[in-house]
């Protein structure tokens, strides 16, 4: 059986390692967590008992990624959320996109996926993801943006995501 190693960063609770980890299985793929990380205790509690995996903290106190394939990351979204004040990239919580490409620069893994609100879509008129375009594609990868509604995928919430894709060397098909 194939295997992929996942780094899961922003982790919460695991949902997007989890919904990951049931995709790779059906494809018959073995997948293996080989770092997480999140700040908040409580979440760090419930992602410890779904996992067994022991999350880190702070991004920040991260030096480097270990060996990896697939880099997973629902980066915090109150800075680009229509709910919010819309402060971006100049709140340090906006800013934190920027710590996973500090991190993407210490291992490139073959491929990533992010997960964000809508909101990040049309921020500062479209110029929030063009810069998240620019720095993904400076690193090497192919970008891709995504909405998707959970309601379209069986879960009882009309909620509409943005999932930013990307593969290093290649082109998302």
């Amino acid at each position: 059986m194939q295997k992929i190693r996942l780094v899961d960063l922003f982790s919460g609770i695991g949902g997007i390692r989890l919904a990951f980890e049931q995709a790779a299985n059906s494809l018959n793929i073995e997948s293996e967590c080989v770092l997480s990380s999140e700040i908040n205790t409580d979440a760090q509690f419930v992602y410890e008992t779904n996992f067994n995996h022991k999350s880190l903290g702070d991004i920040r106190l991260i030096d480097k990624l270990p060996e990896h394939e697939i880099l997973l990351a629902g980066f915090p979204c109150q800075s680009f959320s229509h709910a919010g004040k819309k402060e971006g990239f100049g709140d340090t919580r906006g800013t934190l996109f920027f710590e996973i490409t500090r991190l993407l620069d210490t291992y490139k893994p073959q491929a990533f996926i992010f997960e964000n609100v809508r909101g990040i879509y049309s921020h500062d008129q479209g110029k929030t993801l063009a810069t998240i375009k620019h720095e993904i594609q400076k690193r090497g990868y192919s970008f891709d943006a995504f909405l998707l509604n959970s309601a379209n995928f069986g879960l009882p919430q009309n909620r509409v995501r943005i999932y930013l894709i990307g593969i290093l060397n290649a082109t998302p098909k």
